[in-house]
């Protein structure tokens, strides 16, 4: 593959994007062409990982790989991806669970030819792994942009997902896990970071692969797309026991502690039982969750999330966790879950994310690390660091998206490698520093043990001489717009459930 496409993801996800436009000439729905296409790209990287220098055993039945189909054209192509996608849908482990239920919905054999050169004439194993995520984040972003719809806002920003990684600093031979995983973003970063990190012998290297990592996802689509992320990254026995499961991980208490959770439960504060139904199609009611194991009973999901992380992890595990700002200062429930939180666990650093930065608009949201600790009377967390890093900063999708290195100042400050020695940029001196510690004595005294928390001074509008670019206030605006937007159609579609 040429360099550029390597220097360029945005290259990748447009041409991908091209893709698109013949089967949406075919009449196919938006999510009827990414599952058709993704179906494709992973025909044809499964065939690049079989052959030099990887030799992968991808599972795969002779007569039914990207070379027995990619030379053939009209009714012939046709019938042998169809042929292709029912033999698939019938094997065991994780490749069975990707083409479960797998058709063609490509109707006209010419386009399905058009598609399968398309993607032929790319080396897809040749990207790096952060270039294949980019790729169906990049669809799920361009087509929230042509239809407003906000898709992909379950999807983490990669720069975040890998600094919470390298915060955590995950272990070889330490189960990895994410109760609503997405596309698997987390796994791959933590996969890149233990091989990286490690040297590792061959137990440690067979537990990476088939019992490091276990998640749970809700949404059909983007289960399989875990599953296929995973399985192109060699995680999982392709033969054995899958590592995700689909459905809704609040329903029950976890079968299994672990020593880790990476994780971003999706927006929305209302918890939900959700079911997918003979099409697909993911349906839902309104639900309370009243388990044992949590502390209290709420319907806000996150709320809810952070309960079931704490019975999911193990009495020396540790999580990081992205959640809204009601769950740092919502009543009731919400007080009731943070004075359990700072009791039972070492609530040690909460990162303020900046806004700009989700698919969905005008989400403040926060990453909150925390250790749980064996059961005792004593207060375990004894003080809470918080990096402010949302105070005049900001970031667009299109134009100013955030990077990498825009997190390397919190990691230095975390100090993962020993987070006990830390020093404050707070002072008297520099009151404008992001990085500041708070008592738990301090904090508890606070109505509402409200950890929504700020001190840095906010320039807003009124400092002329640090105006944001016109881009930026555009896109702020809209932001705000759709945001209002939402906002009025989930109360218009509570008043017509009322209504009824």
């Amino acid at each position: 593959m040429p360099a550029s496409d390597k220097e360029h993801p945005t290259t990748i996800v447009n041409k991908v994007w091209a893709m698109c436009n013949p089967l949406r000439d075919d009449g196919l729905s938006y999510g009827d062409y990414l599952e058709q296409l993704t179906y494709l790209i992973f025909l044809k990287m499964s065939d690049e990982y079989s052959r030099p220098p990887y030799n992968r055993d991808t599972g795969i039945p002779a007569g039914y790989t990207w070379a027995d189909m990619n030379t053939l054209q009209g009714k012939e192509l046709e019938h042998q991806y169809e042929n292709t996608l029912e033999k698939l849908g019938t094997c065991t482990g994780i490749l069975g669970m990707i083409f479960k239920k797998a058709a063609n919905k490509i109707s006209k054999a010419a386009i399905l030819y058009r598609v399968v050169q398309m993607i032929d004439r790319e080396t897809w194993s040749a990207m790096a792994s952060d270039v294949k995520g980019e790729i169906y984040e990049g669809l799920l972003q361009k087509n929230a942009d042509d239809t407003k719809s906000g898709a992909g806002q379950y999807f983490t920003p990669r720069p975040l997902i890998k600094a919470m990684v390298a915060a955590m600093r995950p272990e070889p031979l330490k189960t990895v896990a994410d109760p609503c995983c997405g596309s698997g973003g987390f796994f791959l970063a933590a996969q890149e970071f233990i091989a990286n990190t490690y040297t590792l012998n061959a137990t440690q290297k067979k537990f990476l692969k088939d019992k490091q990592f276990r998640g749970n996802e809700l949404v059909a689509t983007t289960f399989k797309m875990a599953l296929m992320n995973l399985y192109l990254h060699n995680i999982g026995d392709i033969y054995g026991e899958i590592p995700l499961q689909q459905g809704d991980s609040l329903l029950k208490e976890p079968d299994t502690k672990v020593d880790y959770v990476l994780t971003n439960p999706p927006f929305g504060k209302k918890s939900t039982i959700s079911c997918t139904n003979e099409e697909g199609e993911t349906e839902e009611d309104g639900l309370v969750y009243n388990r044992s194991d949590f502390w209290t009973t709420t319907n806000n999901k996150q709320l809810n999330f952070v309960q079931h992380i704490n019975s999911m992890l193990k009495n020396t595990g540790k999580a990081a966790v992205v959640l809204p700002d009601n769950v740092l200062f919502e009543g009731d429930a919400g007080e009731i879950i943070r004075k359990k939180l700072l009791q039972t666990c070492d609530l040690h650093t909460i990162l303020r994310l900046p806004t700009g930065i989700f698919y969905k608009p005008g989400v403040k949201a926060n990453v909150l690390f925390y250790d749980k600790k064996p059961a005792s009377s004593e207060m375990q967390t004894k003080e809470v660091w918080i990096y402010d890093f949302r105070t005049n900063v900001h970031f667009t999708l299109k134009n100013h998206p955030m990077k990498d290195e825009d997190l390397a100042d919190f990691l230095q400050c975390y100090n993962p490698t020993n987070r006990h020695e830390r020093t404050e940029t707070y002072s008297a001196e520099n009151p404008n520093g992001r990085w500041r510690k708070f008592t738990v004595e301090e904090i508890l005294q606070r109505d509402k043990t409200d950890l929504n928390i700020t001190w840095v001074k906010d320039q807003g509008l009124a400092d002329l001489d640090n105006l944001p670019e016109p881009e930026e206030l555009a896109d702020d605006i809209m932001e705000n717009l759709q945001n209002a937007l939402q906002s009025f159609a989930e109360l218009q579609a509570d008043l017509q459930k009322m209504d009824k």
